[in-house]
């Protein structure tokens, strides 16, 4: 079908026709754009369907570079504890969840997060043991890299002191009683999660369906999203994904990454990064070379500041970091590698400076924590970062603590990325942080915590033109599609998101908190629009 989209501002992102108010659009693709006279005089006689966008304003497609629609899915599934304030609502909750269910059916859930607790820090194994007596249950922290359990937990998973713990992961022992606290680290969740009943592939179907709706609610119209781990392996996270955008046609374009784990079943479909299709293609090769910074598992070259034996946790050695680029590589595959702390990113480039780079670029996922020799190493066309601006509204002030004021002054720092020439993406790693780009986009502009005054690092804020651009056109250059999308220009596909307000010319950037995403368009479809 043919459209012209008209009267509205559309910002295109591209450096000849900056601004335009209306685009025409034929096959899925933009074929002209200019002025709404110039446009309907040429076209309309032509097309077979006139859309008044009323003067609202519109940018290219919103992307997110790095997230997980498969924990989005289970936030509708499972509890969700995202943003709940204390401990003791969190307890109430788990409480409440636990009268719903059988005897001996687990509780899971995810989201929690101490830090912005008011009463108290994370939930004792008895006070865990007092809401769910009969359930045994594994609630994941926001950041994925942390977890608790209870007594149950423990007996249904045989947990005993001698036990194998996976590499890189640790059960929390209690300083004095050496007994579990309920504190699970990084991969030694595992241990719970193998006795977790699997759900049924129309649960995870259904509840995929609605991740993919509510993404595309808020602006999205492509995301990068890492998802094998929890969707049951490739085979069946590509059907899962193959049935719901290429069949039910829902529209979202999804780049898959994969997780190492499954090198073997890509050689054995014969995939590649860039297999599939312009709605569902496959990615990179997804790794963690560190963990997070709220348990104080990010990998750093001097200790925490907070804690001065603690440097945080390699989750592989640089023998096993080789062999699992070797075999990438092998297969032409580039690496997406999660590098919160300065010392994992440096062990991951000291690794892939020993091959060859590939068709598709080296993706190094959050780079937090820099240096400036580290950021020169990532000024090369072949790398791009990854980056997730909202993680500042939710990590200061706390990490300063963590990382102590000389340190903090090279971290979160993406203009200082941007200027040394490092291609950048962004992305909300959502559920993490919410999956509203306009939230990762405010932070970015502002370097302030919502509801606070205070500025964090302000000499790294970035315009609103150049945090768009992380959102956008960037997306596209970490699957190398920036000749495909990214920009409102003829040729590419027809992507746009539109919104309640202009961000272009807001005198304060709180204002973003109250824009609405008044429509989201793919390939020339209205696949969102907000009634009303």
């Amino acid at each position: 079908m043919k459209r012209i989209y008209k009267n509205g501002q559309i910002y295109t992102f591209e450096p000849t026709k900056p601004i335009v108010q209306a685009v025409v659009i034929d096959n899925n693709r933009f074929i002209d754009m200019g002025s709404t006279n110039e446009m309907m005089l040429q076209w309309e006689s032509q097309v077979d369907e006139v859309i008044d966008l009323e003067g609202k304003t519109v940018t290219p497609g919103l992307m997110d570079s790095h997230l997980h629609l498969s924990l989005i899915a289970y936030n509708f599934i499972n509890l969700d504890l995202t943003g709940v304030p204390t401990k003791q609502s969190m307890l109430e909750k788990i409480k409440e969840r636990a009268s719903d269910l059988q005897p001996g059916e687990w509780l899971v859930g995810s989201g929690w997060d101490e830090n912005i607790f008011t009463d108290g820090k994370i939930p004792t194994i008895n006070e865990l043991d007092y809401v769910s007596p009969q359930n045994p249950l594994l609630l994941t922290r926001i950041c994925t890299h942390a977890s608790v359990v209870n007594s149950k937990a423990l007996e249904i998973s045989q947990y005993h002191p001698d036990m194998t713990i996976p590499e890189g992961g640790s059960i929390v022992l209690d300083e004095q009683t050496k007994k579990p606290t309920g504190l699970v680290l990084e991969s030694a969740a595992e241990i719970f999660k193998a006795h977790i009943p699997d759900h049924t592939y129309d649960e995870l179907k259904k509840a995929m369906r609605k991740a993919i709706q509510f993404s595309i609610k808020n602006g999205l119209t492509s995301v990068h999203t890492n998802d094998t781990l929890f969707l049951g392996g490739l085979d069946q996270t590509y059907q899962l994904y193959d049935e719901l955008l290429n069949e039910e046609n829902l529209g979202l374009r999804t780049n898959l990454l994969i997780n190492h784990d499954f090198l073997g079943d890509l050689r054995r479909n014969g995939m590649y990064a860039g297999f599939g299709n312009d709605t569902l293609a496959i990615g990179a090769v997804k790794i963690f070379a560190d963990g997070a910074f709220g348990r104080r598992t990010a990998l750093l070259s001097e200790a925490y500041s907070d804690d001065p034996t603690n440097y945080g946790e390699a989750m592989y050695g640089q023998e096993q970091l080789y062999d699992i680029v070797r075999e990438s590589r092998k297969l032409g595959m580039p690496i997406a590698a999660h590098t919160i702390g300065d010392q994992a990113l440096e062990n991951v480039l000291d690794v892939l400076d020993q091959f060859p780079h590939v068709s598709y670029r080296d993706r190094l996922i959050h780079t937090q924590v820099l240096r400036p020799e580290l950021i020169q190493r990532l000024a090369v066309p072949s790398r791009i970062a990854d980056i997730q601006p909202r993680f500042l509204a939710s990590d200061f002030p706390w990490v300063q603590v963590r990382l102590g004021e000389e340190r903090i002054q090279l971290s979160y720092a993406w203009k200082s990325l941007l200027q040394a020439g490092v291609l950048c993406a962004g992305g909300s790693d959502s559920p993490v942080e919410p999956v509203n780009p306009l939230l990762g986009i405010h932070a970015a502009v502002t370097r302030r915590v919502p509801g606070d005054s205070r500025e964090w690092g302000p000499d790294e804020k970035l315009s609103m033109h150049d945090a768009f651009r992380l959102f956008t056109e960037m997306g596209a250059y970490a699957t190398n599609e920036e000749l495909l999308k990214g920009t409102i220009s003829r040729g590419k596909l027809a992507d746009m998101t539109v919104y309640s307000k202009n961000p272009f010319t807001m005198e304060d950037p709180d204002e973003l908190f109250s824009t609405e995403i008044e429509m989201t368009i793919i390939g020339g479809d209205i696949k969102w629009c907000r009634e009303g």
